[in-house]
């Protein structure tokens, strides 16, 4: 089969900013600009196309990623527009996974604000080349060289200016093309004709050249062949263009634009910038992987064996779990067997499709270096790999955060229960950040999300989408608990009640590690004092005992070492030591104490200068520790760390103090233990801050 654009001519591209930055609009204005559509959706007003989820049309923001695929000079750009609030950081994660450039999107008045950040950490744990948008650039307070700036000290990044503004606010008029040194005219409409391409005016001929001057110093120094032909005095603009391509697939520079998406302005440069100086597939080097303990690689090549990652799932009513997945290497066709290589099971392909936010396009196959759907698979996760049966391989998975905050949920209708419980369960199988379990104590089932907003959104997803009508109650911080010490134990359990009985006898220690580890389980057992069919019965007794610890959250972080025990012929079994093994823990646990874990979050609050020292001031009243300050124009940004449960009511408190103008943001930064003189205060589950 003919591939309708050729490896070379493909990029895999996500936009990823802060919230508000304008990003689901920068994809709208590009669907506009290539002819995916015919209308300019507005974001404000519910039009936005690849914000199809009501939830999304009515508030406003993105909350999944969703994928499309625009045609531009040539050249097929497969598009992922991702969240920006901080909830929803689960589906920036697996977006960067599978991109292989990014549009940063920083908005020329905010700068570069807490989720930039985050977003801009998380690309380059997976080493994805950048461009910068600078957006917003007609707004009041637009400031193009502040945000470079800020990209360069607060980022640690290299940003290269690739045009040079003409104007800001309401006087922004035009971009000068450093490449071309031409001037680019947007006129005084919503810039939906075609800009006009102009000499560089008199009166910034001077800093225009400057600019490029700068531009090619950068170059030279992130690029030793155009360095070569530069000192040669041999360098060309093609050359140019050439060195900043490499630059950025190397990650030595980020070529900056500028423009404001909502007028259609830039967009189109931003676009042609997209082609030139991102990666295709063909220009990455071949991906990594592991079978039985050996690293593995595959070229991006369509003759290779299949190689495919699961980046996202969506429950749909109709055709049931569909799977998003990127084409590493090989080709995926409709029917084909498949081997889900970290379970190890061999299934079958249904259906694939191309995807344009929720709307599927049935295609016969999927090649290398292309992203797309199927259905049909009996069941798999989010980052598991699929290739072919005779060519194992597991590629490198995903890492999300811990949810850090809980919420009681039932049904309106005890008859509906099952129906919650599927319902769940289908939502938690696109969400690899929401957590389902039962209280062991009271019977409630417990949701644990990234946040308020998160579990809100989760409450009307299971009535509209599963007519399913819950009661919940209110939101909790998700405590944590792990062992104060470490400590030799010995317990055994015997019941005999005629017939055969129970014996289980286990010698064990316990000992504290650090924060992120989970459960660490080893066996010592040598002779077989322990029969090695019921070591895992152990382990599984273990992980029932940690789910609610002395202070009733659940047990995190420690190392369980079974030293020794004893078994009985007749009476011994798995289930016996498994219970044997959960009742020790939980007697060790008692014995040992153990130290309350809060989640801490990472604030940033934007307040005018004058009220600094109010908002500060409550912070530190807050246990929280100002990590920076940094002033902005009139405005100043305080950065903090402080405990989620000590923001509880912190919007309305910000208003407050702020005379109703300051604003903030939050996200995970890490558990970190209580104070021994809060604990009681803190185990009565203090509701989560009320945004």
């Amino acid at each position: 089969m003919e591939r309708p654009f050729a490896m070379h001519r493909i990029r895999n591209i996500g936009i990823a900013a802060h919230i508000d930055a304008g990003k689901t609009t920068l994809s709208e204005a590009m669907l506009f600009l290539s002819g995916k559509k015919h209308r300019f959706g507005e974001v404000d007003e519910g039009e936005a196309t690849l914000d199809w989820m009501p939830q999304e049309r009515e508030r406003g923001i993105t909350i999944t990623a969703a994928a499309t695929t625009i045609a531009w000079n040539g050249h097929a750009l497969n598009l992922i527009d991702t969240p920006g609030h901080v909830d929803f950081t689960a589906e920036v994660e697996r977006a960067l996974r599978v991109v292989d450039g990014m549009i940063a999107l920083f908005c020329a008045v905010g700068g570069v604000e807490a989720q930039s950040e985050s977003v801009w950490r998380q690309a380059e744990r997976y080493g994805v080349p950048r461009l910068a948008f600078v957006n917003k650039m007609d707004r009041v307070g637009a400031d193009f060289f502040r945000v470079v700036e800020e990209m360069r000290r607060s980022l640690g990044a290299n940003p290269v200016p690739i045009v040079l503004p003409l104007g800001a606010e309401d006087k922004f008029r035009g971009i000068v093309d450093l490449l071309t040194m031409e001037a680019v005219l947007f006129g005084d409409g919503e810039g939906k004709a075609e800009p006009v391409v102009v000499p560089i005016p008199k009166e910034v001929a001077k800093d225009a050249q400057a600019a490029r001057e700068r531009l090619i110093e950068a170059v030279a120094e992130a690029d030793d062949l155009f360095l070569g032909l530069y000192l040669a005095g041999e360098a060309s603009t093609e050359d140019l263009r050439a060195g900043i391509r490499r630059g950025t697939l190397a990650g030595k520079l980020v070529p900056v634009l500028a423009g404001s998406a909502a007028k259609l302005k830039g967009v189109r440069r931003l676009l042609d910038a997209v082609v030139e100086f991102l990666p295709s597939p063909a220009d990455l080097p071949p991906v990594e992987g592991t079978w039985e303990g050996q690293t593995l690689t595959r070229v991006p090549s369509p003759a290779e064996p299949l190689s495919a990652l699961i980046f996202k799932i969506q429950a749909d009513r109709h055709v049931g779990k569909v799977y998003y997945v990127r084409i590493y290497s090989g080709v995926l066709r409709g029917g084909d067997p498949v081997l889900n290589a970290g379970r190890g099971t061999v299934q079958h392909v249904g259906r694939l499709f191309q995807v344009h936010a929720n709307e599927r396009t049935p295609v016969e196959e999927l090649a290398a270096g292309e992203v797309g759907a199927l259905v049909g698979l009996e069941e798999a996760h989010t980052g598991d790999t699929l290739c072919a049966p005779r060519a194992p391989i597991v590629l490198e998975a995903m890492e999300f955060p811990a949810p850090v905050v809980d919420l009681a949920i039932s049904p309106l209708r005890r008859t509906e229960a099952d129906r919650l419980s599927r319902a769940l369960a289908a939502l938690a199988a696109e969400d690899p950040t929401l957590f389902l379990r039962t209280d062991p104590e009271s019977g409630e089932l417990i949701v644990s999300g990234m946040g308020e907003l998160h579990l809100e959104i989760v409450v009307d997803r299971l009535r509209r989408e599963f007519g399913v009508e819950v009661a919940t109650g209110a939101p909790q911080v998700a405590f944590r608990e792990t062992p104060l010490q470490a400590g030799d134990f010995d317990h055994k359990l015997v019941k005999q009640t005629g017939g055969r009985g129970q014996y289980a006898h286990i010698v064990f220690r316990i000992e504290p590690t650090a924060p992120g580890t989970g459960l660490e389980f080893e066996s010592q057992v040598v002779g077989g004092r322990v029969p090695q069919e019921y070591i895992p019965a152990v382990r599984k007794g273990l992980v029932d005992a940690m789910a609610k610890g002395p202070l009733g959250f659940p047990v995190v972080d420690l190392k369980f070492i079974l030293l020794d025990g004893s078994y009985h012929d007749v009476d011994s079994s798995e289930q016996a030591f498994r219970q044997c093994a959960a009742r020790a823990l939980r007697e060790a646990l008692s014995r040992l104490g153990t130290a309350l874990l809060e989640p801490v979050m990472h604030v940033e609050i934007t307040t005018p200068a004058e009220f600094v020292g109010s908002v500060v001031g409550d912070l530190s009243a807050r246990r929280g520790k100002l990590l920076s300050l940094e002033n902005k124009g009139n405005f100043s940004v305080v950065t903090a760390a402080a405990p989620l449960a000590e923001l509880f009511g912190y919007a309305t408190v910000l208003r407050s103090l702020t005379s109703g103008r300051g604003s903030f943001t939050l996200r995970f930064d890490h558990y970190q233990r209580v104070p021994a003189s809060l604990v009681p205060k803190l185990v009565k589950r203090v509701p989560v801050y009320s945004g």
